[in-house]
C-alpha cells in the first residue's frame, strides 16, 4: 500500500496534514533521475502560469526526465525549453463533456495511443496543475494520472483528490495566485526556485520578426515613442471579460493627447473586427496599426518585450506581457484578479496595476471552489460601469516611471472612490 502524504497549501514542503501523520515531516524527495510528467491542460495563460514551477522542477532535478501534457491551443509555447525534455499533446476539448463522448463514444479509441504511451513512459511521479472543480473533469484527470502509473500521485486536493497521494490544500480561487498554487504543487516534491519570472522561451528569428512588424524598415532608436500595446480582446471561453472598444478608443486618444506616441493593437485573426472599430473611433490623430493575426504567440511575446506600456482585458497576452516584462495595466471584471492578474514573480522593477471596480458581486467567475459565472450577469456592472480616467490613471503612472511626461494638463480627478487599483 503506497504511503498518503498531505502537504500543507501555505508550506508545502513541510507542514503535514496532522490527521494523516500527526507530525512535520520533510518534503518528498524524488530520486535524482526522475521521470515526472505534469499535467496542464489548459490555455496559452494558464500555462504560462506554470513556467515558474516547471522551472522549480529543473533547478531542483537536473538529472530527471520531465514531460508536460499540454493542448493543441498552447502546446507550442514552450517548444525549446531547456526546462522541458517533451511535450505532448491531448485535444481535451474532444473529450470536455459528457454528451461528447456518448454521442460519440468512438472518440475514446484517440486515447488509446496517449494511454499507452504514458504508461510505457515509467513515470516516478505526476503532477496534476489543476483545480478538481466540476464532476467531468475530475474523472478526466482521474483517468490521466492514473494512466500514468506513477508512484507519485500530486495536485490539489479540495476534497476531491482521493486519487492522488500528495496532496496539497486547495482553498479555493483567489486564495493564492494560479502561479503561487503550480508552486505549492511543485514544493510537494521539494522543488523551489528564487526565479519566479513567467517565461516564453524566444529565439532570434521571433524577435526579428517583431522588429519588422514594430519598426518595417526604420530604425528602433529614432521611432515614435512611447509604443503602446494594447489588447481589447479576450480568449473564447468568456468573451464577457472585455471592457467596451470604445473606452479603448478613447483610454488611447487621452493618453495620446498627453504624451504622444504609437499605438499597436494586438489579437489574434478572430479580433481583426474588433481592432478595425477601435480603429474607426479614434479622434486624435493618433497613429495606429492592428496586428491581429500578424505573427503566432511568440512573436506577440517578443512584440511585448520592445513596447513601453501594455493595457488589456484579462486574457493570454495580458500574461504574455506579464512575461515579457512590459509594464502592465490589467482591466478585470467579474473574473478573479487574486487568482488571474498578471504575475511579476516580486521580480524587481516588473511592474503591474489591475484596474477594477469594487463591487460585493466580484468576482463572479471563478469563486471560492466554484466555477461560477463564466458570461457574467446581464449588465456587466463590474465593467459597464468603469470609466476611462481609473485606467488612464494607471497607464500615466507606469509611463511616469518609464520617464514619458505628459505634456499636457491631467485630469484633476482621476479614480472614482469605487475603483481600486492594485500594485500585483
Amino acid at each position: 500500500m503506497q504511503q498518503q502524504q498531505y502537504l500543507s497549501l501555505r508550506e508545502p514542503s513541510t507542514e503535514h496534514d496532522p490527521q494523516a501523520q500527526g507530525q512535520q515531516e520533510p518534503a518528498l524527495r524524488l530520486p535524482e533521475k526522475a521521470r515526472i510528467l505534469v499535467i496542464k491542460l489548459a490555455s496559452l495563460g494558464d500555462l504560462l502560469l506554470a513556467t515558474p514551477a516547471l522551472r522549480a522542477l529543473r533547478e531542483t532535478y537536473p538529472q530527471a526526465r520531465i514531460d508536460l501534457l499540454v493542448t493543441p491551443a498552447s502546446a507550442d509555447l514552450l517548444a525549446g525549453w531547456e526546462v522541458i525534455d517533451e511535450i505532448i499533446v491531448l485535444d481535451k476539448y474532444l473529450f470536455d463533456s459528457p454528451r461528447q463522448v456518448l454521442s460519440n463514444p468512438l472518440r475514446l479509441r484517440r486515447l488509446w495511443p496517449l494511454w499507452q504511451r504514458l504508461r510505457n513512459a515509467h513515470y516516478d511521479a505526476v503532477l496534476l496543475l489543476h483545480h478538481l472543480t466540476l464532476p467531468f473533469g475530475r474523472l478526466k484527470h482521474q483517468l490521466l494520472v492514473r494512466a500514468t502509473g506513477a508512484r507519485w500521485r500530486v495536485g490539489l486536493d479540495n476534497g476531491h483528490g482521493w486519487f492522488l497521494n500528495v496532496r496539497v490544500k486547495d482553498e479555493g480561487f483567489g486564495a493564492m495566485h494560479e502561479a503561487d498554487y503550480n508552486l505549492a504543487v511543485a514544493a510537494a516534491v521539494g522543488a523551489y526556485t528564487s526565479d519566479r519570472r513567467l517565461t516564453v522561451p524566444l529565439g532570434e528569428a521571433e524577435r526579428e520578426a517583431a522588429r519588422l512588424l514594430l519598426y518595417m524598415d526604420e530604425a528602433p532608436d529614432p521611432f515614435t515613442r512611447p509604443i503602446i500595446a494594447m489588447h481589447p480582446g479576450s480568449g473564447s471561453y468568456s468573451t464577457a471579460r472585455r471592457w467596451a472598444p470604445e473606452r479603448f478608443a478613447d483610454l488611447a486618444d487621452t493618453l495620446y493627447r498627453e504624451v504622444g506616441g504609437q499605438l499597436v493593437l494586438l489579437g489574434g485573426p478572430e479580433e481583426r473586427e474588433l481592432h478595425q472599430h477601435i480603429l474607426s473611433l479614434l479622434r486624435s490623430g493618433l497613429p495606429a496599426r492592428s496586428f491581429a493575426g500578424k505573427g503566432n504567440v511568440k512573436v506577440t511575446a517578443a512584440v511585448l518585450e520592445q513596447v513601453d506600456l501594455f493595457i488589456g482585458n484579462d486574457a493570454g497576452v495580458m500574461h504574455l506581457a506579464a512575461a515579457a516584462g512590459t509594464p502592465t495595466v490589467a482591466i478585470f471584471g467579474l473574473s478573479n484578479h487574486r487568482a488571474w492578474g498578471p504575475y511579476t514573480g516580486d521580480v524587481p522593477g516588473r511592474q503591474a496595476i489591475v484596474v477594477r471596480l469594487d463591487l460585493p458581486c466580484m468576482p463572479c467567475f471563478y469563486r471560492g471552489h466554484e466555477l461560477g459565472r463564466p458570461e457574467g450577469c446581464a449588465t456587466r456592472d463590474c465593467l459597464a460601469k468603469l470609466g476611462v480616467d481609473p485606467v488612464a490613471a494607471a497607464a500615466r503612472s507606469l509611463l511616469l516611471q518609464a520617464g514619458y511626461r505628459p505634456t499636457s494638463p491631467q485630469p484633476t480627478s482621476q479614480a472614482s472612490p469605487s475603483t481600486s487599483s492594485e500594485n500585483h
